[in-house]
């Protein structure tokens, strides 16, 4: 079946979201580009249907959300605590350990179909840590991959390693849903109640942290748009 590819990428700006809610969209989503391949398995040639991308930008109110592999032993704090930080707790289908999302975190949910673009999930986790090492370039911070350890790190390899952006992906028939969280001006304390993505071993920071001042919103959200436009080669519509 040959299908010209899709290089548009819509933009959604959510705002702030409830992490099910934002997660539920993501499924519908996903559920329509399936729907589409499977029809278009039914299809003549000139029949064929596009499948669509998408970058939604969110952020949430503060949730700590466990991967299909991680271990629920690195949450600190007990459950019944949680509504005395006015947090809540999702067990979701991400790779990946626990992680914590809350205000100030800048978390991208890209619904990629990758057959329009290349089908390498490894090669697309490495495109995404590309986005966020070149974005955070921009404010003189140095960004870098940690062997075995999906993400973002400042000062890999030193004692004091730690780790500002955070990521975890699914994807069926080669369309993504889940993404990245970059800790922008989040308040860094709710960290301290999980074992952050399973690694005892090093810290979280933020810009705020590292530049030691606020940091806009927008001007950390335009510099994503326009790397990922640069690296994945999109348009936005």
């Amino acid at each position: 079946m040959n299908i010209k590819t899709n290089r548009e990428v819509i933009f959604e700006e959510l705002g702030l979201m409830d992490y099910q809610t934002a997660w539920d969209y993501q499924e519908r989503l996903l559920q329509d580009n399936l729907n589409i391949k499977i029809a278009n398995r039914q299809r003549q040639a000139e029949e064929l249907q596009r499948t669509s991308n998408h970058l939604l930008f969110v952020e949430h109110p503060h949730v700590y959300t466990l991967g299909k592999s991680g271990h629920e032993e690195n949450m600190l704090i007990h459950r019944d605590r949680l509504k005395d930080i006015e947090a809540t707790y999702v067990k979701t289908n991400r790779g990946g350990d626990i992680t914590y999302h809350g205000y100030g975190q800048l978390v991208a949910y890209p619904v990629l179909d990758l057959e329009n673009f290349y089908t390498d999930i490894h090669r697309y986790m490495r495109d995404l840590e590309e986005i966020i090492i070149r974005s955070i370039g921009e404010y003189g911070l140095k960004g870098e991959r940690s062997p075995g350890e999906t993400g973002v790190w400042l000062d890999v390899g030193k004692p004091y390693a730690r780790k500002i952006c955070a990521m975890g992906v699914k994807a069926s028939r080669w369309i993504t849903i889940h993404g990245f969280a970059l800790n922008v001006n989040t308040d860094l304390r709710y960290f301290e109640y999980i074992v952050p993505c399973g690694i005892k071993d090093k810290q979280v920071t933020s810009l705020k942290r590292e530049l030691e001042k606020e940091i806009s919103m927008d001007g950390v959200k335009e510099k994503i748009k326009k790397h990922f436009q640069e690296i994945f080669q999109i348009n936005w519509i």
